[in-house]
């Protein structure tokens, strides 16, 4: 199975540890990121129309070369290739179009028999510094809602299918470790990035059981330096909610 997500730091975080996490349950998944730090899909569409060597063709978050997306799409028969908007611009409908449109058609000529998804990313932190947070009234809630709302928008109008990872992170925040607002650890590094350990495992995991179908507790394969109690937590929660 071979995936190519077209993204940023979002889907860097998502991907990190999904081949681990899929070769420790059996499963070979072919995973590579576009990365560009911050990258929209008007930026998107940009280096596509300028066919740009602008990102770093990435296994396990790791860039190995730089890459166009043109060039990119034609390396492998891709079977997936999921598409997101920057984080701070998630929530904002208003943001997606034309750009959307143009990757969308892109990716279906140049990869006919690929499916492509929609990675729903995930809302900042309580209390994030992050520039973009004030348009959502710096609310977890309010942005986690809106970037439900335009997400479900945008997979219904072009009949795509969405991972979930934005509504797996919310839902791991109201449950015990991870009730940051009420004393427990955060699943983000910087208040809107993944942590390196917990944060990242919890996304990949999704994309994992989205990809295979398969039990979380198939999966043996944990990050460096973490508490298995937090580890079964989240696998338990995949289970019971993904």
């Amino acid at each position: 199975m071979k995936i190519l997500a077209i993204g940023n730091s979002f889907s860097q975080d998502a991907t990190r540890y999904l081949q681990e996490i899929a070769a420790s349950a059996g499963e070979e998944l072919f995973v590579r990121n576009l990365y560009i730090g911050g990258c929209s899909l008007e930026m998107h569409a940009n280096n596509i129309k300028s066919n740009a060597p602008a990102y770093d063709y990435e296994i396990d978050a790791r860039g190995v070369r730089k890459i166009s997306i043109p060039e990119a799409l034609t390396l492998e028969d891709w079977d997936y290739i999921t598409v997101q908007q920057v984080s701070g611009r998630s929530g904002k409908p208003e943001t997606y179009e034309p750009y959307m449109a143009y990757l969308i058609q892109t990716i279906k000529d140049a990869c006919p028999k690929a499916e492509i998804l929609l990675h729903r990313t995930w809302a900042y932190e309580i209390g994030s510094g992050h520039g973009n947070f004030p348009a959502y009234n710096r609310s977890q809630l309010e942005m986690y809602g809106a970037i439900v709302v335009t997400t479900n928008e945008y997979a219904a109008k072009y009949g795509i299918r969405i991972i979930p990872v934005g509504d797996f992170i919310q839902l791991l925040r109201n449950t015990p470790p991870f009730d940051f607002k009420n004393g427990g650890m955060t699943l983000c590094r910087d208040n809107f990035h993944l942590s390196l350990d917990y944060g990242r495992y919890a996304a990949a995991l999704c994309w994992f059981k989205f990809f295979t179908g398969r039990s979380a507790q198939d999966v043996t394969f944990v990050p460096e330096n973490v508490y298995m109690s937090c580890i079964n937590a989240i696998k338990k929660a995949a289970d019971l909610y993904l």
